[in-house]
């Protein structure tokens, strides 16, 4: 019998429509979950917040009702299937942390069934329809790695897409794979005029990320519309995906379609990659010193500008290398 060499890991991404009942939507995560690991998948991700409905569309404070303490009732249940199917399971869920207190965060439940901790989302957005600085505190984590049975991987949410702060210190502690469970999609009526460009952002941002660190990464999305307060609501892209460390798509889910995402990868790669590529070797640490500032304001070389007081004809590049 051929078996797989020890540095192959099977991924499954797991990409869902959500219906308006929770239990619902957690029995069908659970079903899927087995799917995958009878394909084959070693480490099985959900999307974001799977076990409802895209709640931030409006701020309303019923919606509270849906979050639940991490760990609490859902890792236990998910922590059963992942010992019964010896898969690590990435579980995305509403934390209530206390009483007026809650996170968007990531549970990993390796596949002994244990819990080895949480990553609560970083970057919360405040969009039309993405509310979530409503509901969700800040991380207070920090960005974080987990050694599970099958590989070292790194967990970030949806908007934690953007930055690639966040990507570069998940992967500087070791992560082979940055997973990025995700709720995005388009505004039925901005679909014809951006919806294109958007996607590919979204796509090229993450693939950079796995580039720049020489590692997997891989983003499961949810699919179908939602409109639990009415309106339009999101049309969800899905196209949940997994690029490797050259930044080249793997596979590509359906973009209207639920899929299970089965995608075997070779960790090797991720070694030979960083060799190679040697990046994080050529980090100029010594010169990042104002990457914790909000902005740079009027800095060069080294010295303060004020902008505002020096006339316009001097503030002309040649004029400022010069002098």
């Amino acid at each position: 019998m051929k078996t797989n060499p020890p540095s192959v890991v099977t991924l499954g991404l797991i990409q869902m429509s959500c219906a308006g009942n929770p239990a619902l939507n957690f029995k069908k995560a659970i079903q899927r979950i087995g799917e995958a690991a009878r394909k084959g998948a070693q480490i099985v991700c959900l999307q974001e917040l799977f076990r409802s409905q895209y709640f931030c569309q409006s701020e309303d404070h019923a919606n509270f009702r849906l979050a639940e303490p991490v760990p609490g009732p859902s890792t236990e249940a998910l922590g059963r299937v992942a010992r019964r199917h010896r898969v690590v399971v990435i579980a995305p869920l509403f934390e209530k942390r206390a009483h007026g207190l809650y996170h968007n965060t990531v549970a990993v439940i390796d596949a002994d069934g244990r819990c080895l901790g949480k990553y609560r989302k970083m970057h919360i957005p405040d969009d039309p329809l993405y509310y979530e600085k409503f509901y969700f505190t800040p991380g207070d984590l920090g960005f974080r790695t987990w050694l599970t049975r099958y590989a070292k991987i790194g967990v970030l949410i949806c908007w934690d897409q953007w930055f690639p702060e966040g990507a570069r210190l998940t992967a500087l502690q070791g992560a082979e794979i940055l997973f990025y469970p995700t709720a995005i999609g388009w505004h039925p009526k901005e679909k014809a005029a951006h919806g294109g460009a958007q996607h590919d952002a979204w796509e090229t941002i993450q693939r950079s990320h796995a580039i720049a660190n020489g590692c997997y990464v891989a983003a499961v999305n949810r699919v179908g519309r939602e409109r639990p307060v009415g309106g339009d609501g999101i049309e969800f892209f899905g196209q949940s995906f997994v690029a490797d460390s050259f930044g080249r798509v793997l596979a590509r889910a359906s973009p209207d379609h639920e899929q299970i995402l089965i995608v075997r990868i070779d960790l090797a790669k991720v070694d030979e990659t960083r060799t190679h590529w040697p990046f994080l070797r050529d980090r100029r640490i010594d010169a990042y010193d104002d990457l914790t500032r909000r902005c740079v304001d009027g800095k060069n070389d080294g010295k303060w500008v004020d902008t505002f007081s020096v006339p316009r004809k001097l503030m002309n590049p040649t004029f400022l290398i010069l002098h």
